[in-house]
C-alpha cells in the first residue's frame, strides 16, 4: 500500500484521516487478521510497557552488576518534588524510560520498541501522554499503531539497529515513532506527525554506540531518557506549527548514509566514544577480567 513516509502521507492526507488508519488496513491485510485481532495484539505488547515503564518507578531493583541500580526510582522521586527545572512531565517521562532499562538490565520482560536497548522510549511517552491528555487505551493503541507503522518504514528503507547505524538508528528512531504517535494523540494531523519525526532525527543525527563494557546500560538508559524527552519536545515543535523542510524520507536517508559513515568503533563494538574512555575500561575490566 506505501513503500515509504511519503506514500503513507500522502494516502492519509487524500483521505483525511490519521495515519493509524492507513497503518491498521495495512497490518490487516499483510496479517490476515481483522480489526479488533490487530488491536488485541498492540494491547498485549502495550501491557508488557506498562509494566516495564513502572517496575523500577517506586522500587530499586538491586541487580547484581548493573551500573544503574536506582535512576528510575531517583527520578521518580526528583519528580514529585513539583520544583523541577523542566517540569513534572518531562521528569516523568525520563523517569519511565529509565525503568524499562533497568527491567531489561533485570532480564525482565520489555517490548523491543523497535529494539531492546532503546526500549523505554516508547513506551515513557505513550504513558506520558496519556496521562497528561487523559486518553483511553484505545486512544493509546492507535498512538502505538502510528509508532509500528512508521518505524516498519524506517526498517524497510534503512536500519534500526546500532551495530550497523550507531544511536541514531537505534535510540533516534524509537523517539521518532514515539514523537509521531505523541503527536496524533494530541490529536495533531497526519502531517504534523510526520514533521515531528523528522526534527526527532535531525536532532540525534549522528549519535554513536558506545556502550560502556559492551553491556546495554551506560549511555543506554540515559539516551533512553533523553531521547523520550526529544520526542516530546519535536511533537510539542510540530504541533506549534513547526515543520521540517527536509521531506522525511530524504532524513531518513541521511540518517542512513550517516551511520555507514561511523567507523565500527562507533556502531556497539564498545570500542570507541564513552566506551574507550580510561574510567569505561576499568569498569570492563573489574566486570570481565583483562
Amino acid at each position: 500500500m506505501y513503500h515509504n513516509l511519503q506514500e503513507l502521507l500522502n494516502i492519509a492526507t487524500e483521505r483525511e484521516v490519521p495515519l493509524w488508519k492507513i497503518i491498521l488496513e495495512n497490518e490487516m491485510k499483510l496479517s490476515q487478521m481483522t480489526e479488533e485481532e490487530v488491536f488485541t495484539n498492540l494491547s498485549r505488547r502495550y501491557k508488557v510497557m506498562e509494566s516495564s515503564s513502572h517496575k523500577a518507578m517506586n522500587q530499586n531493583l538491586h541487580v547484581e552488576g548493573s551500573l544503574i541500580n536506582g535512576l528510575a526510582y531517583s527520578q521518580n522521586q526528583y519528580a514529585r518534588q513539583g520544583n523541577t527545572l523542566s517540569g513534572e512531565l518531562i521528569n516523568h517521562v525520563m523517569a519511565l524510560a529509565l525503568s524499562s532499562s533497568e527491567v531489561n538490565v533485570a532480564m525482565g520482560k520489555i517490548c523491543a520498541a523497535p529494539t531492546a536497548g532503546s526500549c523505554g522510549i516508547l513506551p515513557a511517552v505513550l504513558i506520558g501522554v496519556k496521562e497528561v491528555r487523559n486518553l483511553s487505551e484505545r486512544e493509546v493503541l492507535q498512538g502505538l499503531l502510528t509508532a509500528s507503522g512508521v518505524g516498519a518504514v524506517v526498517v524497510k528503507n534503512a536500519t534500526v539497529a546500532g551495530a550497523e547505524g550507531g544511536c541514531q538508528a537505534e535510540c533516534g528512531v524509537a523517539a521518532a515513532m514515539a514523537a509521531a504517535a505523541a503527536v496524533e494523540m494530541a490529536g495533531g494531523s497526519a502531517q504534523m506527525a510526520i514533521h515531528a519525526f523528522s526534527l526527532v532525527i535531525i536532532n540525534v543525527m549522528g549519535l554513536v554506540c558506545d556502550p560502556i563494557a559492551g553491556l546495554v546500560q551506560v549511555p543506554c538508559a540515559q539516551r533512553n531518557a533523553s531521547q523520550a524527552v526529544n520526542a516530546i519536545i519535536c511533537a510539542d515543535m510540530a504541533l506549534a506549527g513547526m515543520t521540517c523542510i527536509v521531506p522525511a524520507d530524504e532524513v531518513v536517508e541521511a540518517m542512513y548514509r550517516v551511520g555507514k559513515q561511523l567507523p565500527s568503533e562507533l556502531r556497539e563494538t564498545a570500542l570507541g566514544g564513552l566506551a574507550a574512555t580510561s574510567t569505561a575500561k576499568n569498569i570492563q575490566e573489574k566486570i570481565f577480567g583483562h
